[in-house]
């Protein structure tokens, strides 16, 4: 049986946790930011804050002074977040961190768009990926943003849950379906590198009993499921994610910030580098979600929220609720 905010059948489940959600979301990107000193060593003030927002929002972003080239710090903080089962993609480097930046021209990674700079369409990262081996967060640390471009566009997927539930729950059911979406295999000189990989859109976490979801927006290498209800299902949600909707927050990360999430809705846009300081960002992904926060009143102690320097460095354009 599923848990009351996804079960089809038990609405007023759904309303109660579909009102603490509305009323809990942040208004605007700021309220995501917590100023930390180094994420590497959080504060239990610092630590709490992150923790607190992940919970309500599914993300947060941090702005520290530490901007130096340490592939340590995504690793060193998803470990103070809970993150431990680090899912060291074939991509990554042999330490699992995948360095984010225009891969030079030799190797495998020119091929994939994350290393290049042009733009990437919404997504949830690992959406190719079994459901043995979801996904569940990411930290992403910049050291270096483009000289121009590279925004991101971030999403709580409990949101866009909401969206298409208030929209239409059949739309919901459809992206629920184990087969909603297929991605086809991929292969390589060897042959078949990757098999193809089927499941829904929407699912509970069988460890947490949270919402995942599995999605891109790409419209080559996917395939959807051949009927009515699915393709008006994401059409509606390609269109949620391209509007200008409440609950859809756009930043730039300046050096030494980072986001921290349960594997949200994200895209990025095109970008052009500096050529003696090309863009570069530090990412770990984890089969682990990020842990709750503790019950205790943390205002105060190392939990500046929207201090100057975030203000500051944070280049944000976001809608408030009307």
């Amino acid at each position: 049986m599923l848990p009351p905010p996804f079960d089809l059948t038990r609405e007023a489940g759904y309303r109660r946790w579909r009102q603490a959600k509305l009323a809990d979301h942040p208004s605007e990107a700021l309220e995501l930011v917590v100023n930390v000193a180094d994420p590497r060593a959080l504060s239990e003030g610092e630590k709490q804050a992150l923790l607190q927002r992940c919970a309500t929002a599914n993300m947060a972003v941090y702005c520290s002074p530490q901007c130096q080239q340490d592939k340590s710090i995504p690793l060193q903080l998803g470990r103070q977040l809970g993150l431990h089962q680090l899912d060291g993609n074939w991509l990554a480097d042999e330490d699992g961190v995948s360095p984010i930046e225009v891969a030079p021209p030799a190797g495998d990674r020119p091929a994939f768009i994350p290393y290049t700079n042009r733009p990437i369409k919404w997504h949830t990262d690992g959406y190719y990926q079994p459901s043995s081996r979801l996904i569940r967060a990411i930290v992403l640390h910049c050291v270096r943003p483009a000289s121009a471009g590279g925004e991101n566009a971030l999403m709580d997927h409990d949101m866009a849950y909401i969206a298409l539930r208030d929209a239409n729950p059949d739309w919901v059911a459809a992206l629920m379906a184990p087969d909603a979406m297929t991605i086809p295999e991929r292969l390589d000189d060897d042959g078949v590198a990757r098999a193809a990989q089927s499941g829904p859109v929407f699912s509970v976490d069988p460890l947490s009993g949270k919402l995942h979801m599995r999605y891109t927006a790409r419209t080559r290498s996917v395939l959807w499921k051949d009927n009515a209800i699915t393709r008006d299902a994401v059409a509606f949600l390609g269109q949620l994610l391209e509007g200008d909707h409440p609950h859809i927050f756009r930043l730039r990360l300046a050096p030494g910030m980072g986001l921290v999430c349960n594997n949200v809705l994200h895209d990025r846009s095109g970008f052009e580098d500096a050529p003696l300081q090309p863009r570069l960002l530090y990412r770990a992904r984890y089969l682990d979600r990020i842990a709750e926060p503790a019950k205790v009143d943390i205002s105060g102690e190392g939990a500046e929220t929207y201090g100057k320097s975030a203000s500051s460095a944070l280049s944000i354009s976001a809608s408030s609720y009307p």
